[in-house]
């Protein structure tokens, strides 16, 4: 088989490696796609090098495959399968955790703190899996791990049909975002200045605002007839936009902060105490927002093709994430881990 082992200092080695037989409780998969996200971009510029500690580690999360074999203890899955992983691992989980299992304190992430699907032939606890549909589309099953974090963050803000949501962001999250509100009965605006997320978002039939064009909470206002927003998503990741996103909801309406701000940044609190708005966090997924994603992707209802740019080989791995870093024009590009 071969992997892709992640060396440091935006390097990866691809090279021929033993397959090991599944252990006790876990599956072994033929890893078809595996997506590149944002955490892995990070990775490869070196910022999480001492929690992934290269060389020689394989990294990658957003995958789909089939099982090529079934270990030890291993009920309700056989070989031929087609399944996706739901990258957790919870078996540190504490009562102190209260139950919450997928943000636990001790949680480990597969593809992170463990080898991931960067490679022909993965093994995995088969506790993280969840079958697909056999009829579906193996390149686009690599985006269930994104997609759920969107219906996360839909279930997380309790969207409701006939909201109007605002999703601040148009990367991949952000984009997926738009789309599972779409599919639930939000009026959506999408907010980008980058014109060719702008363009895609277009041909996603997702209504768009440029707010260094057009200025966003007139635009807010105008669509909701003055009065704000339902719900809005921040998936930008901007201390700017996060500084100015209370503007944007309407009395008693609610935030979800999807992005990751890894240091404090300022919010404006006192439109939190002046309107009653509600401020929520939404972390990664939990296995119902997995079988919503898979459901999406399945039902063939959106255009979740539009949004993969490019399929590379795992041979020409760094290369994908040489094209990919900083690409302000790409949006999801996949691996194919068995061409």
């Amino acid at each position: 088989m071969k992997a892709a082992y992640y060396q440091g200092k935006k390097t990866f080695e691809v090279k021929e490696t033993e397959i090991s037989s599944p252990g006790e409780g876990e599956v072994q998969i033929n890893v078809a796609y595996c997506g590149i996200c944002g955490t892995d971009l990070h990775i490869y510029h070196g910022s999480m090098d001492t929690r992934v500690q290269p060389p020689e580690k394989i990294i990658g999360h957003e995958m789909s495959g089939k099982i090529a074999a079934v270990g030890p203890g291993v009920d309700g899955f056989s070989v031929d399968d087609p399944v996706v992983v739901r990258p957790l691992d919870n078996r540190g989980e504490k009562a102190s955790d209260r139950g919450y299992s997928h943000i636990c304190e001790n949680l480990k992430f597969i593809g992170i703190d463990s080898p991931g699907a960067f490679q022909t032939v993965w093994n995995v606890p088969a506790f993280t899996l969840h079958k697909l549909p056999p009829s579906i589309d193996l390149k686009l099953a690599a985006l269930t791990e994104p997609l759920a974090v969107a219906c996360h963050d839909i279930r997380m803000g309790k969207l409701k049909a006939g909201e109007h949501a605002v999703v601040l962001g148009g990367g991949p999250i952000g984009m997926l975002v738009a789309l599972a509100a779409k599919d639930a009965g939000a009026k959506v605006l999408l907010s980008e200045i980058n014109p060719h997320r702008l363009s895609i978002a277009s041909e996603l039939g997702i209504d768009t605002v440029n707010p260094q064009e057009a200025e966003l909470l007139q635009t807010v206002k105008d669509r909701t007839g003055g009065i704000g927003a339902d719900i809005v998503f921040e998936v930008s990741g901007s201390p700017f936009v996060a500084k100015t996103m209370t503007e944007l909801p309407a009395i008693r309406g609610r935030i979800v902060v999807v992005a990751i701000y890894p240091n404090p940044v300022e919010i404006d609190l006192f439109k939190f105490f002046w309107r009653e708005l509600k401020l929520i966090g939404a972390r990664v997924y939990e296995p119902e927002d997995y079988e919503k994603a898979i459901q999406l992707i399945s039902s063939g209802s959106l255009p979740f093709e539009k949004l993969i740019t490019k399929v590379e080989s795992l041979d020409n791995i760094s290369a994908a994430f040489a094209e990919l870093d900083g690409n302000p024009e790409a949006m999801k590009v996949l691996i194919d881990c068995q061409s």
